[in-house]
Formats: C-alpha cells, structure tokens, sequence
C-alpha cells in the first residue's frame, strides 16, 4: 500500500500545482511571456493517428503559437478521412502536412516527436507502445486501453522506453475542476466518502451486421490492425464499431464512462476498489445490432467504505440529475455537483454555497471533439514533454480510472459480482480473469506485447 500512498500523494500535489499551470495555458499570454517559456529550437513535431470525431480537438492546440509545433503527418486508414482533414487543417494551419495512410511509415520517420493517438479503441494501447518503441511520446485518446492486461502493458512500456504518455481525459485540464477537487481534498465538505457518476444520451437504433463491400479507400486489414480479423460488415467502421461486440469497441464504459469515473476517483481520493457490483443490461431496441449492454448501475467499494457508483443510460436521455453527464460528490459536511462546465457547492442542509461557471466551450454528450479543455490538455502534454509542466493526467494514474471500467465491463459480461486485491488489482474470481486479455490477430502480437 505504500506505493499507492505515494502516487496518490504525487497526483495530489501535481493536481495542486496544475491551478496555476492551467491559467498559464490560457490564450491570453503576452507575447514576452510567450517568447520566455517557448524557444524557437524546441519545435515539437506531430503525427496524428485516427482523423475521426475526435480530429477537432487538435486545430487549437496544434495551430496556437505558444504550442510551438509542426503537424508532420495525418494518417487513417480511409483515404477520404485523411483528405477531409488535410482540408480542415488547411483553415488553421499555413502549412500542408503529409498524409500517409500507412501508420507503420508515419512511426519510422525519425523526425516525428509525438503521436497522438486517436485511432479506434482496439489500437489505443497497441498503437501507443508501437509509437514508443520508435521513440515517440504520445498522447492516447480515452480509453486507453481495452483490457487489464493492456492497462499494465501501457504502463510498463512508458516506464521502460521513457517516453511521456498522457490519456485524453481532459477534464483534468479543466481550472474549475482543478479548483473544486482542491477545495473537496481541503474539506470544503468534510470528509469526501461517496460520488454518483453518470451519463444518459438518447443513441437510437443500431443496425444489424450485413456483410458488404469494403468502402472506398479504407484499408479494412489496417483498420481492423492488432484485433482479430473478419470480414467487412456495414455500418462498422464509422461509428458503430462501439456497439458490434468486443473485438473493437469497449462498450459505454470506456466510451464515456472512462471520463466521470476518474473525476469521481479524484475527488474522493481513492485508487483501486475492493469490490465491484454490476447490474447492466440492453434494455432498448432489444432486437436490434447492438451488442452490448446499453444500461448499467455499477457499485465500486474502496478502503474506508468510500463508494463510486455509476449510472449510465445511453439510449434513455432523461436527465436524472439536471445534466447530461457529471459528478455528485458527498462528503460529511456538505456535497458538490460538478460537470465540464461548472460546479456548485452546498453545505450539508443543501442551501448553495458557492457557484463557479467556466464559461466553457466543451462539454454535454455531442458527438465530436474539440474545446477550452482538450486544447489545454493537449498543450499541457507538450509543455510536459519539454519538462515545463507536469501531466494533468500521467498514464499510470489514468490507467487506474481505466481499471473501474474493465471491471465494470468484467462483471457484465461474466454477470458476477467480485473482490479485487487493491494493491495488485487482481481479481479474485477464476471467471473473471479469463478476461483480463483478449485475443489479438497472431500477426501483430510481436509488435506490442513483446516489449
């Protein structure tokens, strides 16, 4: 347990120091203050990898002067994707990127420094060990990995190449969150001991599985990379990959739930749980392709009894708590709700506190990316690469956010409750750890689980 004392001890002073670290990033910096932090010989330059919804994120960071890098090369495996964004970056950036649709290429040039990761989830760990084994920081969208087994190989890689590694969980990144995690860890409401994280979106009906032509300009085997390889069928390869079983995608959990579970294991201080309890279901268009549970109220115990429970509803959008996504965090003297946009404070009677709105661009349950906190946690990823500012989100602390979600997902599919060792994160339950891995495609395995 010690070492987990000291890495929550490390987050919460990086989480302390980042308040001031995030006004720093703002877009109101003088030009002399600019000209002090960033030289002209510390030029970073980027690949990005996945040109799908998440390509928006990237524009601001990229494109701002204080970020000081060059955009080297776009790469998907669909041709069409790469010309889409080659024209989008044409409006924000002067300069024309290569675009290359083979990754393996885009990771042999020497000159690329950092690739950021925005390829389906079946390549987010596989990808970020592939780039840091050629010498590549990365920064990995949500989720960053697909299972426990790559949870600990992501970790163990970044420690053995060295590289930095930050995952897209950008309310870290977000001043109004830094700011009330620091009042909660405080005791602006005593002793933090349960959160409730939820998500509800009305996502419609999913279309069967139909095999079909392979779209124009989409290398399949490329896309399909590290999982185990099919054939081509409709409707998989824009979005709902997420919904058509667990080869690609890692259900409602790691597409979103990955994002307010580590916001609530924040706030209350906690590492790895004890126990995990699932009650999860498809409870919408039953007889339609989607795969996987479409509801679920998940349980985590940790020490202390201190509890994160969470309510995910993607295909009902009833607004159980007044938002479409958030954090309520009770403690013994008062509670907070919190979302990407704002937070309230209220003493234990209920009577409101304190009210802070970022006036935000980011936030709700939109499909697509970009906004004030993916920008500045995509400019607090190279700054950290230069060794001016420490990660908001460090891939080993990420990672253990990401544990909940495997659990969550564990339990789902074995439709068991179980204990885990929280120093280890083993799970106590033979059926459950048959699916610590998954199965991968024979011929990419040497290229990632070989470190």
């Amino acid at each position: 347990m010690s070492n987990q004392n000291s890495r929550r001890n490390f987050i919460k002073k990086t989480a302390l120091g980042t308040i001031g670290l995030a006004g720093a990033s703002s877009m109101q910096m003088s030009a002399q203050s600019y000209k002090n932090i960033i030289g002209a010989n510390d030029r970073i330059n980027v690949a990005i990898a996945g040109l799908g919804r998440r390509l928006g994120a990237f524009y601001a960071p990229i494109a701002h002067r204080k970020s000081n890098v060059k955009l080297l090369y776009l790469c998907d495996a669909k041709e069409s994707q790469m010309n889409k964004a080659g024209e989008k970056f044409s409006q924000h950036i002067s300069y024309k990127p290569k675009l290359n649709q083979n990754i393996f290429k885009v990771l042999e040039d020497k000159k690329v420094d950092v690739l950021i990761n925005a390829m389906p989830d079946h390549w987010h760990t596989p990808g970020a060990i592939m780039a840091m084994k050629s010498g590549k920081h990365v920064y990995v969208e949500k989720p960053s990995s697909c299972t426990m087994e790559e949870n600990d190989l992501l970790v163990e890689a970044t420690k053995k190449y060295d590289k930095v590694v930050q995952m897209g969980n950008q309310q870290r990144s977000s001043a109004h969150t830094q700011q009330i995690i620091k009042k909660i860890h405080e005791g602006a409401i005593g002793t933090a001991y349960k959160a409730v994280a939820f998500y509800n979106n009305g996502r419609g009906e999913v279309p069967h599985q139909k095999k079909a032509t392979i779209p124009e300009g989409l290398d399949w085997n490329l896309w399909q990379g590290p999982a185990v390889h099919r054939e081509y069928t409709s409707e998989t390869w824009n979005y709902n990959w997420h919904w058509y079983g667990w080869n690609y995608g890692t259900a409602e959990m790691g597409n979103n739930a990955t994002h307010e579970l580590d916001i609530a294991r924040w706030a209350l201080n906690v590492d790895l749980p004890q126990l995990v309890e699932v009650d999860s279901d498809k409870k919408h268009f039953v007889d339609d392709g989607w795969e996987m549970y479409d509801t679920m109220k998940a349980r985590f115990t940790f020490q202390d009894n201190k509890q994160i429970e969470w309510d995910g509803k993607s295909r009902n959008a009833y607004s159980t708590y007044g938002s479409g996504r958030g954090v309520i965090i009770y403690g013994t003297e008062g509670s907070v709700f919190l979302n990407r946009g704002y937070y309230k404070l209220f003493d234990r009677k209920g009577k409101l506190v304190e009210e802070v709105n970022s006036q935000g661009q980011e936030g709700g349950i939109t499909l697509g990316g970009g906004g004030d906190m993916s920008t500045l946690h995509v400019m607090n990823f190279f700054d950290a690469i230069r060794g001016k500012q420490s990660l908001n989100a460090p891939i080993d602390e990420a990672n253990i956010s990401m544990a909940m979600v495997h659990y969550a997902n564990i339990s789902s599919r074995i439709d068991q409750s179980f204990e885990i060792d929280d120093s280890t994160g083993k799970i106590f339950n033979r059926v459950a750890m048959q699916l610590w891995g998954k199965p991968y495609e024979d011929s990419w395995k040497n290229k990632f689980l070989e470190l």
